[in-house]
């Protein structure tokens, strides 16, 4: 017993590699090996790790208790099943674990058991030897076929006890190859015509299992000549996937009697693997052997077929031979692909090194056929890692942005080393998940917006937008106002912005005399956005200066050019100003001229010394400047007030009610500025 778990529990470890050995048949819950312990993990850890094991073949036979950290065996092992006559049987396994992530390779090795008794091709064999043959007459046998391997399948035979034969058998290598029924004493047909002997093959396992086959000779009278081949053995070499009819050779057995006993038949007697039957034809007139089936090294790379020639005396003699067919390797097997565990999406901020999916390739010839190199296409964030024997790891080799490249077809391609190369294909669909990585923005930073004073409440001023190139909350944008003092009053008591519609809207009307500009700004909620937008919305007012030749005018007087959008202003010493054909409420530059509905008309060279601005209590005062000055053109304007206005601003403040009134009668109303 403890040597049993000593061998259960055999491990070691080597690039990154831990292998145990089981033996086939082992029931559900076996234990395989302290897994957790011995590739250095914490058990306590193991689920909130989230420990994973994936199998290289597509059935569960192992499992680990996630209490204990132990490898078990989950379902049933059948050696001869998974790898038949291969010498080898392993289960390869990945075990990853993340946080960090890490990746190790288990190999688990399925030991052979005894379990499959010797068996021959059939139950009951009949044997014809003449009377006249000679002791020492070799007479061939099939052998029994077991399909375990090793010892388990080493096979002895021996024959029940009589007088008249014996068994030679033949070894090479330790093993024996075929057995020969040898007649040891002459024969007589009249004292007995049939032998029964019983043909026993026991396997080498601990406990031995046996086979038998009964053998009937028939003991014949006559012909005393059998048909002979000029070699015992014959050794042909055969190209897998060889065409059906091709010719691999021609027997040629010769006879030394006369008339019917040298007329010779051709007959195949046995094959081993015994699927051989189904692969090779045999003219029974000619010898000549053919292929009849598909030739393929992958499910066996050699054939022992033997051969009977008999002669058509009464009764017949044979002669016997074997041909050892073996099947050469071509690069017939396309490599394959197989994908497993994979992470996706991958969130666009994860780091490099991060794995995407697990790559297995695989190639069903040998040599250089079977050889294989995985590969990806160049210009990709992406890498391939060869993590043990022909598995690979799909990494994040750079940084990804969804808002570049949302998702990305990685083809994987795997091609082998034969001549000609051959190669397969398959695309793995990378998702990249969103993450907030960027701020919202306005198309600009500062808005200027103009209102005329004594607005009502609630009255719209302007509505701002930002965008976020991210997705669903992640772009979500909501506003709100950066609160800060205006004189003596918060700013939240003047305007207002709706978190979700970007609307900005005046609380409460806003006059001119106490508050010209009102600026603010809005913010985003999140703290994590690192853009905001400046606006500015005001009612004061700025003149941008035209060239004063154009004020000038030529001989005829001042010329009008720019068309007026108001009326000309009554008082008859005044200009007229106007803004900007098509300027709107964002505008804050005023076109001003001699206006042409003004009674008193400026002749050459003259230029007025006042203009007022319609609608406002400001007073626009301009002096010349000297022919080829080169002052500043912001000298020639300043501003005033309104000699009224300025007077009504002496008065002591009473009834608003008349103030308004007097303003109304004024030259200037509120016009946007």
């Amino acid at each position: 017993m403890l040597r049993l778990v000593l061998l259960h529990t055999a491990w070691e470890v080597g690039s990154a590699q831990v292998r145990y050995s089981v033996p086939e048949e082992s029931k559900h819950g076996t234990f395989v090996g302290r897994l957790a312990q011995d590739l250095g993990l914490e058990v306590a850890e193991l689920v909130s790790r989230m420990f994973r094991m994936v199998s290289s073949v597509r059935r569960d036979y192992f499992e680990v208790n996630l209490q204990n950290g132990v490898l078990f065996v989950n379902s049933r092992l059948d050696r001869e099943e998974l790898c038949g006559q291969s010498p080898l049987c392993a289960i390869d396994l990945e075990v990853i674990v993340d946080k960090p992530l890490r990746i190790f390779h288990v190999e688990v090795e399925i030991r052979d058991v005894n379990d499959n008794a010797p068996v021959f091709s059939v139950n009951d064999l009949n044997i014809f030897i003449a009377e006249s043959r000679l002791p020492g007459s070799r007479f061939p046998l099939e052998g029994a076929f077991d399909a375990d391997i090793g010892t388990n399948s080493l096979l002895t035979y021996k024959l029940s006890p009589n007088e008249h034969y014996t068994l030679d058998l033949q070894t090479k290598n330790n093993q024996i190859t075929s057995a020969d029924i040898v007649l040891k004493k002459a024969l007589d047909r009249e004292e007995a015509s049939v032998h029964h002997i019983l043909l026993t093959a026991t396997d080498g396992g601990k406990p031995e299992l046996t086979g038998t086959v009964q053998l009937m000779i028939t003991v014949l009278d006559a012909n005393d000549n059998a048909p002979v081949f000029n070699k015992s053995v014959y050794e042909i070499k055969l190209l897998e996937n060889t065409a059906n009819g091709v010719l691999v050779m021609t027997l040629n057995a010769t006879d030394l009697d006369e008339g019917t006993n040298k007329d010779i038949s051709y007959s195949f007697i046995s094959h081993l693997p015994p699927n051989g039957r189904d692969l090779f034809s045999i003219n029974s007139d000619t010898g000549e052997i053919r292929v009849k089936g598909k030739i393929d090294f992958e499910a066996h790379n050699i054939y022992e077929i033997r051969v009977e020639a008999k002669d058509k005396g009464n009764p017949p003699l044979a002669g016997h031979c074997k041909i050892v067919v073996e099947v050469l390797d071509m690069n017939d097997n396309a490599p394959e692909i197989t994908l497993s565990s994979q992470s996706l999406p991958v969130p666009e901020d994860a780091p490099p090194g991060t794995v995407v999916a697990l790559i297995s390739v695989s190639d069903r010839d040998s040599g250089d056929n079977g050889k294989v190199t995985c590969s990806i296409p160049p210009d990709l964030p992406f890498r391939l890692v060869s993590t043990f024997k022909n598995y690979h790891s799909l990494v994040l080799a750079e940084a990804v942005d969804r808002e570049r490249v949302s998702e990305y077809k990685i083809v994987v391609t795997v091609r082998d080393e034969g001549a000609p190369s051959r190669s397969a294909s398959s695309s793995i669909l990378v998702p990249i998940s969103d993450m907030n990585d960027n701020a919202p923005a306005f198309p600009q930073p500062v808005y200027t917006v103009f209102v005329r004073e004594n607005n009502p409440s609630g009255a719209h001023l302007l509505t701002v937008s930002a965008s976020d190139p991210d997705l669903r909350e992640n772009a979500f944008v909501s506003y709100s106002v950066v609160e800060r003092s205006v004189g003596e009053q918060p700013l939240s008591s003047y305007i207002s912005v709706h978190s979700e519609s970007g609307h900005i809207y005046a609380l409460q009307p806003l006059d001119y005399e106490e508050l010209q500009v009102l600026q603010f700004q809005p913010k985003q909620p999140n703290p994590d956005w690192r853009y905001s937008a400046s606006l500015r919305a005001g009612i004061q007012s700025a003149v941008h200066m035209e060239d004063a030749g154009v004020l000038r005018g030529g001989p005829g007087g001042p010329e009008q050019l720019w068309p007026t959008v108001s009326s000309a202003t009554p008082e008859p010493e005044a200009g007229e100003v106007s803004p900007p054909v098509g300027a709107g409420v964002n505008s804050n530059s005023w076109t001003f001229k001699y206006g042409p509905g003004n009674p008193k008309q400026a002749g050459p060279g003259e230029l007025p010394d006042k203009f007022i601005i319609p609608g406002s209590p400001a007073i626009i005062s301009i002096r010349q400047e000297p022919p080829n000055s080169q002052t500043d053109k912001s000298d020639f304007i300043t501003f005033g007030k309104k000699e009224e206005t300025k007077k009504k601003k002496k008065k002591k403040k009473g009834n608003k009610t008349q103030e308004k009134k007097e303003k109304g009668n004024s030259t200037t109303d509120n016009s946007d500025q």
